[in-house]
């Protein structure tokens, strides 16, 4: 963290005093005009979910990678500094120059809770064109200023939380324990990514299962890439029907099914079906009214004893019937969730967060907030690596993945879930909010 919370706060909140009316609502240009406070930021663009770092004298767009990728600025008035130099422009690019220059100059306007940084006297703006470099141009893309050292807020009482102010362990290939069945031929079934089966996950305080299903004349089949040769397969149901049994027998637990889903919409449904009591607990934000009200609260979900939500991966486009009609949510309406490797098993670590999908990570939407899945994990599971990547969780989370998606995770999604305390992550983030 480079900027103090508290000289932060106070300049947060001298910015939107001086821009908030005295009486009455004040027009809407007027509200556009105030400037920034000055602090340490990420230059993050709406479009893209991508930050503005330097690259030699350019300035590009990089993947959001904390402070190890020179992407945090500092502004001071109209300048915004890197290192020993500043944002600036050069016809149409932007660069990095002497501050004390002229086309060092921004005004940076708020924009609501983004900024618009235009070029003094003219109009022409930074903008994010959808290609790497950082430009400038008569469009007027929309920017945040994310704090480097944020404001993080404590949470309501443990019932009173919603849906996104609360984290959850998940297990990436939940399935894949070496334990419940087999998972893929023999020779692959020696690198588990868990190794305790889907009940003792539960008991040890799993809420988030990460699933992979194909289509098998059995129907839907939990393996890897292909069923072909798997000893003991497992079908999904069988899992969900723990997971149903479980949440019977535990009725204030919540808990949430990710597929990664190669089966049709028929067979998914009719698999589901066979799962006694689903219907009783099935959580369907499309009918909760989510998009126009926010996620309920734990209260309110157990209250109503809607306590399982099921996402796939799976696209609404051409998809009959549409699988929301039977309680599966298309999980890019709902999420918003972060590239899944970090890397190979052994060596160094990737720990930028960059979108795994084609809207970035700091998707919001009028009175809707995506829940924040934030995966945790190496191409191949070792254990030796997922123990030292474990006891790292909470750290990438905040010094990484909450500033790329200005929010806390809500599902932390990684191998090996028992070894490196991966729950002491989950406390920690529960306890405050980004």
């Amino acid at each position: 963290m480079r900027a103090t919370r508290s000289a932060l706060i106070v300049t947060l909140a001298a910015s939107l005093t001086a821009t908030a009316p005295a009486t009455g609502t004040a027009p809407a240009q007027a509200q556009t005009q105030a400037q920034a406070a000055d602090g340490v930021y990420y230059l993050q663009s709406v479009t893209t979910g991508l930050n503005a770092g330097v690259s030699g004298t350019s300035v590009l767009q990089r993947r959001p990678k904390g402070d190890e990728d020179r992407q945090q600025w500092t502004l001071t008035g109209r300048t915004l500094r890197e290192g020993t130099q500043c944002l600036g422009r050069q016809a149409d690019q932007a660069v990095v120059m002497a501050c004390t220059s002229p086309d060092a100059q921004w005004d940076v306007l708020l924009d609501g809770d983004r900024h618009r940084l235009k070029v003094p006297g003219v109009d022409r703006h930074l903008i994010a064109s959808g290609t790497d470099q950082v430009r400038i141009g008569t469009g007027a893309d929309r920017w945040y200023l994310t704090p480097v050292s944020p404001q993080r807020v404590p949470v309501p009482v443990e019932g009173e939380r919603r849906l996104d102010q609360v984290t959850f362990l998940t297990t990436h290939n939940a399935y894949a324990n070496g334990v419940d069945g087999g998972f893929a031929p023999p020779f692959v079934n020696l690198a588990p990514n868990q190794a305790r089966g889907i009940e003792q996950q539960l008991r040890d305080g799993v809420r988030g299962f990460q699933l992979d299903i194909h289509q098998t004349p059995d129907g839907a089949i939990l393996c890897h890439n292909s069923c072909t040769w798997v000893s003991r397969p497992v079908a999904l149901w069988v899992d969900v029907q723990r997971i149903v049994d479980f949440l019977n027998r535990n009725p204030n637990e919540f808990v949430t099914v990710f597929l990664e889903d190669y089966v049709s919409a028929a067979v998914l449904r009719s698999e589901l079906a066979r799962v006694n009591g689903l219907a009783n607990v099935l959580f369907r934000p499309d009918q909760a009214g989510v998009r126009t009200n926010g996620w309920p609260t734990l209260n309110t979900v157990r209250a109503n004893n809607k306590r399982l939500m099921i996402f796939t991966d799976h696209g609404r486009s051409g998809d009959s019937p549409q699988r929301d009609t039977f309680g599966v949510m298309y999980q890019s309406e709902w999420t918003v969730e972060n590239y899944w490797s970090m890397g190979s098993g052994l060596g160094a670590s990737d720990w930028s967060c960059h979108s795994r999908w084609a809207t970035p990570l700091n998707r919001t939407e009028p009175g809707f907030r995506p829940l924040f899945v934030m995966n945790h994990f190496r191409d191949v599971p070792i254990t030796g690596t997922a123990t030292t990547d474990n006891g790292k969780l909470a750290d990438r989370a905040r010094r990484f993945c909450e500033p790329a998606a200005r929010k806390t995770p809500t599902y932390l999604a990684v191998d090996h879930y028992h070894l490196g305390n991966p729950m002491a992550a989950v406390q920690a983030l529960s306890g405050e909010r980004f």
